[in-house]
């Protein structure tokens, strides 16, 4: 008998459960913090005819640089740092755990968090070491800083604000957290995904310390569908970890697509402040309803506990809005649902939903 082609992929991938999708079609799509505001039509026009004229016979090239400028601009990239380009921020938090990958190394994370961190570094063949939040989903600051000092990590990861949770920690903690890393020479990654709708930043001590990284991505800027990431730290670190970026890892097309939105970042800055104030309506209408606890957020999404989240996710199913059941990721997360903040309409149909359906 031939041996089976399965048994030479690696036992833990095999054990794994894939990232898993969510089939939205003919749903009010709430599940994915996606910006669900679309180009405007004239604008949609104008997209493709740049899109038309790019040259689909060239490997990328100087448009890659034109939009790292133009990335650099808009952060601001602090003095002394340097941008690398991903495709996504998914593909920046792997290359890091590539770029890291020496025996007995660990990154380590605030969990509940962003599942990539934990399965980017399996996959990279590195230990993975989650410290559970508080029960009201604050930074365990003792444990934190005891975790760092056993493990001595190489990454700690550190979403700012974090997804599902879509809070904002203390600054000061993650000030002492990031500092404690240092200590153990380690890297501290601030990942700043859902910046677009949060009311801080770490992006002022990027640069100050030489093993603090921040990321960002255009995802929940509006351009999910682009998929372009881009980390920033000082020049000598972000240099280090490039050398392990595939080549070409951001095609011409997504290129030209982020550099156009740039050129309009004011269309997509009246979403994002479109979106806050969805946000607002859309939790002082879920704390108005019996038997829900609601945390505050500083991204587009809102976090909900109900009596039951398998039901009432079902039931919102069932009447055509898609969101997140949360509560089977982590025990701290037990009944609750994640909900994307959508326009006015999608809104009001995911409320009805949600209250008809708990």
């Amino acid at each position: 008998m031939s041996a089976d082609p399965l048994d030479r992929i690696r036992p833990d991938v095999r054990a794994m459960h894939a990232y898993v999708v969510q089939d939205a079609a003919g749903f009010v799509k709430l599940d994915a913090m996606e910006n669900p505001h679309r180009l405007p039509a004239h604008l949609q026009a104008a997209l493709g005819q740049r899109l038309g004229a790019v040259a689909l016979n060239r490997y990328p090239g100087e448009r890659i640089a034109d939009l790292k400028r133009a990335l650099a601009e808009q952060a601001p990239l602090p003095d002394g740092c340097a941008l690398m380009l991903g495709n996504g921020s998914d593909e920046i938090i792997s290359l890091l755990a590539m770029a890291c990958d020496r025996p007995g190394a660990t990154i380590l994370a605030p969990v509940p968090g962003f599942v990539m961190y934990g399965m980017s570094a399996q996959l990279a063949g590195l230990q993975f070491v989650g410290v559970p939040l508080t029960a009201d989903f604050e930074l365990d600051e003792p444990a934190m800083l005891a975790a760092i000092a056993e493990h001595k990590p190489a990454i700690v990861h550190l979403a700012y604000p974090n997804n599902p949770t879509a809070n904002l920690w203390d600054e000061g903690a993650m000030d002492r957290i990031a500092a404690a890393v240092g200590e153990v020479g380690g890297l501290a990654v601030i990942d700043e995904a859902y910046q677009p709708f949060s009311s801080r930043s770490f992006i002022g001590r990027v640069g100050k310390l030489p093993h603090v990284l921040l990321m960002r991505t255009l995802s929940k800027f509006g351009l999910a569908g682009v998929r372009i990431g881009y980390l920033i730290g000082p020049a000598a670190l972000v240099n280090e970890v490039d050398k392990v970026r595939p080549p070409y890892n951001v095609s011409v097309l997504n290129a030209e697509c982020a550099l156009f939105a740039l050129e309009h970042a004011e269309v997509f800055a009246e979403q994002a402040a479109d979106l806050v104030r969805e946000r607002t309506a859309l939790v002082k209408a879920l704390r108005a309803l019996p038997g829900v606890q609601v945390w505050d957020s500083d991204a587009n999404m809102v976090l909900v506990r109900v009596k039951d989240a398998g039901h009432t996710f079902q039931g919102m199913k069932a009447r055509g809005v898609l969101v997140k059941n949360v509560s089977t990721m982590h025990p701290l997360l037990a009944r609750c649902l994640r909900l994307t903040v959508g326009t006015a309409d999608e809104n009001a149909r995911q409320l009805a939903a949600f209250q008809e359906s708990l």
